[in-house]
């Protein structure tokens, strides 16, 4: 899985599959931001949101979610 890390952490990774797309961060980052997922009709689990590639994530709640975990990890 591709993603983005500071020093030696991941901060987020991302994922294409046949049929969604993953973007994976600290849960909680998820936690910090699941009305806002649940207001888009993302589906969400514990640690990453998945989404198709008609309808993709916001631009700026792929950027809260990044900040969030880069927070959550301590960056």
């Amino acid at each position: 899985m591709a993603g983005f890390q500071i020093e030696e952490t991941i901060i987020a990774g991302y994922a294409a599959f046949s049929k969604k797309c993953g973007l994976y961060v600290d849960p909680g980052a998820i936690a910090a931001h699941a009305k806002q997922i649940a207001s888009l009709n993302l589906e969400a689990t514990r640690t990453g949101v998945t989404f198709s590639s008609s309808k993709p994530i916001p631009d700026d709640l792929v950027e809260k979610l990044a900040v969030s975990s880069r927070g959550e990890k301590g960056f």
